[in-house]
């Protein structure tokens, strides 16, 4: 009996053991402007010293999980342009909203340091990009992060996934496309209400796969095609467009290929950007510049295969910070500004907005990783059309419902952990990587219960749930 005493009081303190390990702090609240009580986006909140991190969503509202070891370490919630807010951890109070102070710099410093210093945006933007070598990861690492893939029209969601995900990267000299691996390991949401019936993606796929150039969507009947051919020809569009691959290891990934001579940011970018200077913040007691994006004399051009992705003017922000000129965050736009892209922009997506992109850094050990990535961009579907008249002659007259017709995308990537460990490393490479994020995966519910994620907006928590009514997750 005594024995039985002891076996049930050694258990007992394994289990107390084993879930203090794994409890953690959960700091929640709301970033506030207090001179204008109205909510602040992606303002970050970290651990000091850590890669543990969230941002604020449009709501300006958040939630982070701190591992109990950091209990007594400094939370910092900073947003450029504001003072920041520190406290530790646990003695943060989750009750109360987080009222963030302006704290803007003068741009007259500019001309009252002694030493010489970069004065115009194109300038200063050239400064920042010589010195990425050394502002930006010098040896391979891995990031933990969290994605949320969302599809919809202007009425509601069609599609949303949600994934863990683990990105290595060999380091900022080497070349992205051969030396970045992706790999998806867990999916929390999978739900897909799309419809089957894109004869413009139908289109698309015939003409790059079977080398039908001259084929037409208003040539095809879709009573005439196979359902599972629509499914692959959509399925491979989505990794075409929307794949992480793309995103990650192409030209939009400004920062990181920069260093490819055809790269956005590469030897000719004052061709296609011109940058001016806007003024200086601060951002977590650091001065930092504001510069304005704008359009060259030439266009910006993707070169997309199999896509027109020429014709476009940038728009947008870039901050990089006054002593180091490390880049901190750019806000990057491509507007369709040709004839040509005009016309198609308007036609198959119904507006002019072709990419837009959200890039921010943190510092960790003297280094700029990414921390957080959103990407919006319209895509190619072509569903509600409703024949309103016989044909006439040779072609049939269409009208579609714009709100059911054009779709959006948006991708956005949370950085919650940085792994510089060489053993860790080799491990990670040593397994099978699968960057797929539309494949279907096991749910694990208890990996999820310790995983930082994005918290969603009330208008997106809202749509989701009318989502998830008409839907179910995949079984585990």
């Amino acid at each position: 009996m005594k024995t039985k005493s002891i076996l049930y009081v050694v258990i007992a303190l394994f289990f107390v053991s084993y879930n203090s390990s794994f409890s953690q702090v959960e700091v929640k609240s709301k970033v506030v402007d207090f001179g204008t009580m109205m909510p602040i986006e992606s303002a970050s909140i970290y651990v000091k010293n850590t890669t543990i991190g969230t941002v604020s969503n449009s709501d300006g509202k958040f939630v982070l999980l701190v591992p109990n070891e950091f209990a007594n370490d400094t939370l910092v919630i900073s947003s450029i342009g504001y003072k920041s807010f520190k406290s530790v951890v646990k003695e943060f109070d989750s009750t109360i909203d987080v009222f963030l102070e302006e704290d803007v710099a003068s741009l007259d410093e500019i001309v009252l340091v002694a030493e010489t210093r970069p004065k115009t945006g194109n300038d200063i933007v050239l400064k920042a990009l010589e010195r990425l070598p050394r502002n930006m990861p010098d040896s391979s690492y891995l990031q933990k992060g969290f994605l949320r893939h969302k599809e919809r029209n202007k009425k509601e969601f069609k599609w949303l996934i949600e994934s863990a995900i683990t990105v290595y990267d060999s380091g900022f000299v080497s070349n992205a496309a051969e030396n970045l691996k992706i790999n998806v390991d867990q999916v929390r949401k999978s739900y897909d209400l799309r419809d089957v019936d894109s004869l413009l993606t139908y289109t698309a796929y015939l003409q790059q796969k079977a080398n039908i150039r001259n084929l037409k969507a208003r040539n095809l009947r879709r009573d005439t095609i196979r359902t599972s051919s629509l499914v692959k020809a959509i399925k491979w569009n989505d990794t075409r467009v929307n794949g992480l691959e793309n995103l990650l290891e192409g030209k939009l990934n400004l920062v990181r290929n920069s260093s490819d001579p055809k790269g956005l940011f590469g030897e000719h970018i004052l061709d296609t950007h011109q940058f001016e200077l806007d003024t200086v913040l601060v951002d977590n007691d650091q001065k930092i510049y504001k510069i304005k994006i704008k359009e060259g004399k030439d266009y910006v051009n993707l070169r997309t295969r199999g896509i027109f992705n020429d014709g476009y003017k940038a728009e947008g922000w870039i901050y990089i910070y006054w002593d180091t000129y490390a880049i901190k965050k750019i806000e990057y736009n491509l507007i369709a500004s040709s004839p040509e892209q005009k016309s198609r922009s308007k036609a198959l997506f119904d507006t002019q907005l072709n990419h837009k992109l959200v890039l921010n850094y943190r510092e960790y050990e003297g280094k700029m990783y990414p921390n957080y990535i959103y990407y919006e961009t319209p895509k190619l579907v072509n569903v509600g059309s409703k024949p309103t008249e016989p044909r006439k002659n040779i072609e049939e007259t269409v009208t579609y419902d714009k709100d059911e017709r054009f779709y959006y995308t948006v991708q956005e990537i949370l950085f919650t952990e940085v792994i510089l460990d060489k053993d860790k490393i080799a491990q990670a490479l040593s397994q099978k990587w699968d960057p797929d994020i539309f494949s279907i995966k096991p749910y694990n519910k208890e990996f999820w219960k310790n995983y930082n994620t994005l918290l969603e907006s009330d208008e997106d928590e809202q749509l989701i749930q009318d989502l998830t009514k008409r839907s179910s997750l995949y079984k585990e």
